[in-house]
This record gives C-alpha cells, structure tokens and sequence, in this order.
C-alpha cells in the first residue's frame, strides 16, 4: 500500500486528469457512506473574476466536503443535466459561473428541480438580458428577471440579514460582513413577489458600493441572498474575485467567515444533511475587561509603552496581563463598539488621521464618537472574532501576519486570515 504522499499525488494525477476530460469527482476520504451528493457545473473559461473564483472554488467546496461528510463532483460537461440517471445520483445541483444553455440541459434540471432537488447558484448564475428566453428560470424560478447592473471594481459589502429564521442564516448575526465580489442588480423587485424570501440585502453603510463613481451604488435596495419557498434552492449574488494586472485573483470569495457559514448552513440544509452546530464563542460582555489575542502571533494588542496619552501606538506584544492590555468593548449604535483601553477608558482603539486607506496605523485617542473609533465584533469559531472598523469597513490586522513585538496594527481589507482573528478573553 503506498504512503500518505503516494495517495495524495495519486489523488492529485486524477484530478488533473479529470480537468482535462472536462468531469473533475474530488474523492471525499469518509469513515461513513456520504450524507448526501453534491454535482456542481461550472465554465472555468471566461471573464477573469469568474475564472478565479472557481480556481478557489472547487477545492474549497472539497474540503468542505470532507469536513461535513459529503461527496462534491466538479464538471464541465453540461449535457449530465440532460441525462436523468445520472442527476438522479445527486441531491443538490450548483452553478458556479454558468447556466445550463440547450433545450435539454435546461428542461433535465426543470425536472431535477420540480421532482424535489436542491440548488444553489451563484453570481452570474443568474445573469441574462433576455429573461424570456427561459422565463422558467429567470421569471419564475429565480425571480429576479433581465440583469439590470452592476457594480464596480469589486469590493465587499456590509449585509443585513433579513431572515434569521431560515436554516441557512439561522447562525448568522442581524448583520454580517461579505467577501469582495462585484455586485449584479435586477429588473424584477424580488420584494413582490409572494414566492420569494430574501435573506440577505445590501446595508446602507455600505453605500457607496463600488470603487469606479460611475458604476457605483450609492442609494437604493439590493437583495444578495434568497430562495424561492415553492423549491429547495438558494441563490447568492457573489462569486467574482478582484483580479490583478496578471489576471490572478488578488481577494477570496471564502473570505468571509460569516458568509462561509451560510455557504455550509445552506448546503447542508439543501442535502438533507446534519448541521453542524456553531462554536458558541460567547458574547461579548459590554462591561468586562478582555485581553485580545492575535490567532497568528498569539501576542495581545497593547498599547506601547502602558502610555494612555492620545497618538498612543496600539501594538502587538507578549502578553503580560498589565492595564496596557486590556480593553471594554461597550456599545454605541448599529452592532457597533468603542473599544476602552483600561489604563484610561476615555481612551480608545482609533484609526489614525481618519485614513481609510489600507495599511493605516491603529493608535489611542480620546473618544468623540467618531466612525474611525467605532469596530463591529464578528464572531467566528472557538471565541474568535475580527473587528470591523465602521468608516472604512476594514479588519483590524497584525500587518504581513508578523509574529515580533511592537508590530503596529493597522487596518486592512478584511480577507479572513489568522492576521485578522482575535480571541478575546475576559480578565477578573
């Protein structure tokens, strides 16, 4: 029997394989049969951020799947939508960057779907200027008609989560942050229709959403999550990378936490799986002390020198346990805090000059109800959170994941590294 990196390049020979042969089955290493059968369609070939997006995407969804005990297939042959035995082998049908296009591709998935499957779709999934052309899917199905337009360049979003009921956002909080993807609006108001239930809308804070003014949102209601009530489906408006000169892609549609945790939620529920329930974390209390510890560096924010005086550096340093470490997370409005340093509580965690540039230094200053001063605790797993600062929607980072003392922390574009993850644990 080979050893483990016999397997592994074993493995990796029959993926490679199966990307040339346009049908790529992601072997999931299981000790029980697999709870359910995931298939999941997709182009690869067109338009950079969607070519990203599924580079990622495919492995991900994999080791996803050996995570939660359910086998993922990856394909580019569309016609397997027409062939009913084999569909039939499958609970929940994705599209990742693509839709069915022949008459028969379109009516085998109809049938998949009105017969009880599960779907879930993504970004362009959904696109089409010509809704009638399978008025089924766009009108009916999806809801959402003709594209109508677009944001640019690709940026995150703040999302409010419309529906907490639901058991793809039932362990998400009121609102949560996105990873980076460009964003497509509607003709049809999915508000009027009776059949479908939103889940998730763009925040106003967010606005305006898109760095090119002349393609940007600044106003108006944008839903990016839902399901049709009379199908076993969701869609999700994301699904486009930001992608640099060379064409690789420069941000991670998995950077979010809270979004991967719908992704999983929503997956397991289309399957008919067992989910899996959320670490509990905690909450955070708005009147105790915490030390907050970087998931990287294992060092605490500090504030240099125990100094409390305002243009103090905030920093990371070996944990010790003194006033200097030690914050208050205590609210002001919207999910948002102020975080108090202990040696003054009328000093707070800010960003300095205002910047809402990548890479500002994070320093001590009075509190005047800035939005620089202001930072959304996110949940995560195991008591870990990552703090979005409320004027530039941006995480609160170990800059280059540096593991040395005096390290200034910055803010950063949220992109869902150990960098950004802090645990916070309360002190007596």
């Amino acid at each position: 029997m080979p050893k483990n990196g016999g397997i592994r390049k074993l493995v990796q020979a029959l993926a490679v394989l199966g990307l040339f042969l346009g049908f790529m089955s992601i072997p999931t290493v299981a000790s029980a049969a697999p709870q359910f059968k995931v298939i999941a369609f997709y182009n690869g070939n067109f338009d950079s951020g969607h070519i990203a997006y599924v580079k990622e995407a495919n492995p991900w969804f994999a080791n996803l799947a050996a995570q939660n005990n359910f086998s993922y297939t990856a394909t580019q042959n569309w016609d397997l939508l027409a062939n009913s035995s084999q569909l039939s082998q499958y609970q929940v049908v994705m599209f990742l960057d693509d839709l069915p296009h022949s008459a028969a591709q379109r009516s085998g998935f109809q049938n998949f779907m009105q017969n009880g499957g599960g779907f879930f779709g993504f970004h362009v999934s959904a696109f089409t200027t010509n809704a009638n052309e399978w008025s089924w899917y766009h009108n009916t199905f999806l809801g959402g008609g003709n594209f109508r337009n677009n944001t640019w360049g690709p940026e995150a979003a703040i999302l409010t989560i419309e529906n907490r009921t639901h058991p793809s956002t039932k362990n998400l909080p009121a609102v949560i942050n996105s990873s980076v993807s460009e964003w497509y609006s509607w003709t049809n108001d999915l508000r009027q229709n009776p059949d479908i239930q939103i889940l998730a809308s763009v925040n106003p804070r967010s606005f305006p959403l898109g760095t090119d003014p002349n393609q940007a949102w600044t106003s108006g209601y944008y839903p990016i999550m839902w399901t049709n009530k009379n199908y076993k489906m969701l869609y999700a408006n994301f699904g486009h990378d930001a992608v640099g000169s060379n064409g690789q892609g420069t941000s991670s549609t998995f950077a979010s936490p809270d979004q991967n945790r719908f992704i999983t939620d929503g997956l397991m529920w289309l399957g008919g799986g067992t989910q899996v329930p959320p670490d509990p974390g905690g909450p955070i209390s708005p009147t105790a002390w915490y030390s907050v510890i970087n998931k990287g560096s294992s060092k605490c924010v500090d504030a240099r020198a125990a100094a409390s005086a305002n243009g103090t550096v905030i920093q990371q340093y070996a944990c010790n346990s003194t006033n200097a470490q030690q914050f208050q997370f205590q609210p002001t409005t919207s999910g948002f805090t102020r975080v108090n340093n202990r040696n003054n509580p009328a000093q707070v965690i800010d960003v300095a000059g205002v910047s809402t540039a990548d890479n500002a230094g994070l320093q001590l200053w009075a509190y005047g109800g800035g939005n620089n001063q202001q930072w959304q605790p996110v949940s995560e797993t195991g008591g870990y959170f990552h703090f979005v600062d409320r004027h530039a929607n941006k995480c609160l980072t170990v800059p280059g994941g540096s593991t040395a003392d005096s390290v200034q922390l910055v803010q950063l574009t949220c992109n869902g590294s150990a960098s950004q993850s802090f645990r916070v644990n309360a002190l007596g």
